[in-house]
């Protein structure tokens, strides 16, 4: 092993609490005691010469998860359904080699823009900025090296919780944006089965933020399987029709259309008449209150649900329109509608849409979102 990168690996761990790097004997004795925390870390490769680790959290009720501090992702996610089964909810891969090769942004963190902005472009304080463009014409997720595509710092508060403190910061001009943005995410896996989500940041310039995580659910385990059956409700009023994938004007009803999922919908019921299958974003319904789901997808093969709440106005139902098989996950060809990203976030081009939710964060402002994501059995 490369001695260099060895005592690199070594120091972050040792920062976190979780492993000894000393003599054999020593190294027995601390492995032995870390399989009794809730939190344990280990080394998952290089990127750009730097450790990459893989955090394992482990709520003793039910959840585990891994996370790494490469784009600060959720890498697996298990969750055992009726009959005791616990396997992967999540699209992704058991190497880090899978999310090198640059993936839909299997269980990312994304920023500092999630969803698109139109031809990359906005204008903020009478300035034009022009942002890398990464999808058709326009910018997505962040640009060419997003928040997806970098190292995150990462804290263990204490390895008996299942919590994990991560940290980046945007230099001025990272893909095109306006000031350093000085962001922190704090996961929180609870002992009921849930992630909170906690997305915090300060900037020294004005600048559009709008973060979130891209997991791709598959609630029945299994990949063989696609997401057609599930049942999926959305608490929302209106959705935002799009062209090239940017909204046009603002949100509409969903009554009398596809998009209304108000009342448990299967997700193969209605997508034939939505080309190309959904990718939109939903106004949320800002009445349900902080206590009730914004959205739930059930799966009744397993028993499997899971229910989404946030702060955030709007969620991005994403039903994996693009997945072509020429990705293999664990064993698996990832092909059309395999996994669905529910993104809880602002609306998308909001830059360009005064009328849309703010998304410009100025000095001396903090921004601040939530998201938790509830497991249970139904």
């Amino acid at each position: 092993m490369n001695r260099k990168w060895y005592l690199s690996f070594c120091s972050l761990a040792l920062a976190a609490g979780l492993v000894s790097c000393g003599g054999s004997g020593t190294q027995k004795q601390n492995q032995t005691d870390s399989t009794k925390k809730a939190v344990t870390v280990s080394s998952w490769g290089t990127y750009d010469g730097s450790p990459v680790l893989l955090y394992h959290l482990d709520n003793g009720h039910g959840t585990k998860m891994a996370i790494s501090n490469y784009g600060g992702t959720i890498t697996s996610w298990r969750f055992p359904d009726r009959n005791a089964d616990t396997s992967e909810i999540i699209v992704g891969f058991d190497s880090l080699s899978g999310y090198l090769a640059h993936p839909p942004y299997f269980g990312a963190l994304i920023g500092r823009y999630a969803n698109r902005i139109a031809k990359g472009k906005f204008t903020l304080d009478g300035k034009t900025y022009q942002l890398a463009v990464n999808d058709g014409h326009n910018h997505l997720h962040g640009g060419i090296k997003g928040f997806d595509k970098v190292l995150w710092n990462v804290e263990v508060p204490d390895s008996n919780k299942t919590e994990l403190v991560l940290h980046y910061t945007s230099k001025d001009g990272e893909e095109g944006y306006p000031g350093t943005l000085d962001v922190t995410v704090h996961y929180e896996l609870t002992s009921d089965n849930k992630l909170n989500i906690t997305y915090d940041a300060t900037t020294d310039k004005p600048t559009p933020v709008n973060l979130t995580n891209h997991s791709y659910f598959n609630l029945s385990g299994n990949l063989a399987r696609t997401v057609l059956d599930e049942k999926l409700t959305i608490k929302a009023p209106n959705y935002s029709p799009v062209e090239d994938q940017i909204p046009v004007g603002l949100p509409v009803s969903v009554k009398g259309t596809p998009f209304d999922f108000n009342t448990a919908t299967a997700i193969g019921a209605r997508i034939d008449q939505v080309p190309g299958g959904y990718d939109h974003n939903w106004a949320l319904d800002t009445t349900v209150g902080a206590n009730a789901p914004v959205a739930t997808l059930y799966d009744s093969a397993s028993g499997r649900q899971l229910e989404v709440f946030t702060s955030q106005p709007g969620l991005q139902f994403y039903s994996g329109n693009f997945l072509d098989g020429s990705i293999t996950a664990r064993g698996h060809k990832v092909v059309k509608y395999d996994g669905l990203a529910l993104e809880t976030q602002h609306f998308p081009d909001s830059p360009n849409e005064p009328k849309f939710p703010n998304t410009i964060l100025r000095p001396g402002e903090h921004y601040h979102e939530q998201t938790t994501y509830a497991l249970s059995i139904k």
